[in-house]
């Protein structure tokens, strides 16, 4: 119960900040998804965000003539997969992402943001926050300036591949307006949107002989054990190595970093 109550706390101070909401009987699954993704921001572990949506439902059962009927986690498309440190392969193959930019081909927005995770190792929410004046100064630059988790800055190389999807959003995007985001469309919604087109093609994609979970967040592992490999071929050693990739990927807790080379271990390329 105490358990419980504190994720309620967690959840309520959440919908201040956030909506304002000033009465718990008009929680929807607004409110819940975007909660689930302000926590997958934060990259807190899936059981942790599974206990707390069974607290919010816990509480809401409470409720007396609730506004709304709170959906279950199927109905609500967020990816909620189980995270288990450093034992989990999430990477995506060659092909698995070659066939998802397929499915993808006349959406520019979702092509970029793909790239962006694959090549340059951001987050999703990363990705949505691109405005016109970042991406200008990316394509100037050729490197992508981004403020990250916690606050944390910092500066990416961009390879042809997402200079050219910037140069194309950005010549389809007014001045001063999100790349991705619909002026009309919530930030949280534009997000889901995506993660749902993941969901309905991840089957049709995946290799034949793969059980990996293939995710968005999966094309940051694949960046990450890209960059561990191609370092540790450079002659850089595993200690660099390991901090050169976690001060990519915008983390400093080498356990946090071990669970992006997961597949890097499995492997044996190099112990971390």
């Amino acid at each position: 119960r105490e358990r419980y109550f504190m994720a309620m706390k967690r959840f309520c101070r959440f919908l201040a900040d956030e909506y304002g909401l000033q009465k718990l009987a008009n929680i929807n699954s607004k409110h819940l998804t975007s909660y689930i993704l302000w926590m997958q921001e934060k990259e807190i572990s899936a059981s942790t965000i599974k206990t707390d949506l069974a607290a919010i439902r816990f509480f809401h059962d409470k409720i007396s003539n609730p506004k709304y009927a709170l959906p279950t986690n199927t109905e609500l498309g967020v990816e909620l997969e189980q995270r288990r440190f450093g034992d989990t392969d999430r990477t995506w193959s060659t092909a698995e992402f070659k066939r998802m930019l397929g499915k993808a081909l006349n959406r520019d927005d979702y092509i970029l943001a793909l790239y962006l995770a694959r090549y340059a190792g951001l987050r999703i929410h990363e990705c949505f926050r691109i405005d016109t004046a970042i991406a200008r100064k990316a394509i100037q630059e050729q490197a992508i300036t981004i403020k990250g988790k916690g606050g944390k800055v910092r500066c990416l190389p961009v390879n042809q591949q997402i200079m050219s999807a910037l140069g194309k959003c950005l010549h389809a995007t007014k001045p001063g307006s999100k790349l991705l985001v619909p002026d009309d469309v919530p930030t949280d919604k534009a997000i889901h949107h995506l993660q749902q087109f993941i969901l309905r093609n991840r089957d049709a994609v995946q290799d034949l002989d793969s059980d990996r979970p293939l995710t968005f967040h999966g094309l940051r592992h694949t960046y990450a054990a890209e960059k561990y490999r191609q370092l540790i071929a450079d002659g850089v050693s595993e200690l660099d190595a390991h901090l050169a990739v976690s001060k990519l990927l915008g983390h400093e807790r080498a356990d946090v970093t071990n669970i992006y080379l997961a597949s890097v271990k499995q492997k044996g390329v190099g112990s971390v």
